[in-house]
């Protein structure tokens, strides 16, 4: 079983990272500003115990394409660009991620000679902290659509990683089930949606929606701004359930267990 720096740093770089790719693709201004990048970036800290001697999440990016390579480190190729922040440690990462940020938690910054490249991966960054860090839920609608979608990736994503850990809860949880699918969506919103499938110990996230069965179980919404409560943690969950603002799609004692899970990477994350 991991250490929790250790399930915290996987949280990182298996579910928030590859959010940039989301991120970048939803918001135009953005999106723009890549269209003529040829580069691989890379987000990492050192740790003597990975194969690598760090642990990393890539990405090689071709304009409007985007490979995500989560927990995956990268190795150049040629002259092929290459920008990289790398953190000394897991804790130096980990406290970066979390908002702690200072001289023993700030990055090496490899690549700062690719000035656009670098430039637009910062601000695709800032996006990302600004984004994930509000307290409050955003005013317009395209916002408020993207931010649900990426909680949606993080959870879904967050409890498998947690899953592949052996993280004693959720492995157990997973052992002892049958093939079934969990799913988190919100009314009139297609592309905003994310599920879990999980089986004999073993767990895939997807975006979007299963549809190759009905899931077991789905975490419904009536509207976006009822998903921020929850999700944003302003909300009682029961409260939500009585007034109609979250429908559980399934036995409610499966809504409690998957709302613990969506706390455990919550807390993990913050």
């Amino acid at each position: 079983m991991a250490s929790e720096a250790i399930y915290t740093n996987k949280i990182f770089l298996c579910g928030a990272l590859p959010l940039l790719k989301t991120i970048v693709n939803d918001v135009p201004s953005l999106k723009s500003k890549f269209k003529k990048v040829h580069c691989v970036y890379q987000v990492s800290c050192l740790d003597p115990d990975a194969p690598d001697g760090k642990w990393a999440t890539h990405f090689v990016v071709n304009g409007d394409e985007w490979l995500v390579h989560a927990n995956k480190v990268a190795h150049r190729v040629g002259k092929q660009k290459y920008v990289e922040l790398e953190f000394k440690s897991v804790d130096a990462m980990n406290a970066f991620f979390k908002g702690k940020i200072g001289p023993a938690t700030l990055p090496k910054m490899k690549g700062v000679n690719f000035i656009y490249e670098f430039g637009v991966f910062m601000m695709a960054l800032l996006k990302m902290a600004d984004l994930l860090g509000l307290e409050t839920p955003p005013e317009d609608e395209e916002t408020k659509r993207l931010l649900v979608k990426c909680y949606f990736y993080l959870l879904s994503v967050g409890i498998s990683t947690l899953n592949k850990l052996g993280h004693e809860k959720i492995h157990e949880w997973t052992l002892k089930s049958p093939d079934r699918v969990y799913a988190w969506k919100v009314n009139g919103e297609e592309s905003v949606s994310a599920f879990i499938r999980i089986k004999a110990g073993k767990s895939k996230a997807g975006k979007g929606e299963y549809k190759r069965a009905m899931p077991f179980f789905t975490m419904r919404f009536d509207s976006l701004d009822s998903a921020l409560g929850i999700l944003m943690s302003i909300d009682d969950m029961l409260d939500s359930v009585r007034s109609g603002k979250l429908i559980m799609d399934g036995a409610p004692e499966f809504g409690a267990q998957i709302g613990e899970y969506m706390l455990l990477v919550g807390a993990l994350a913050k």
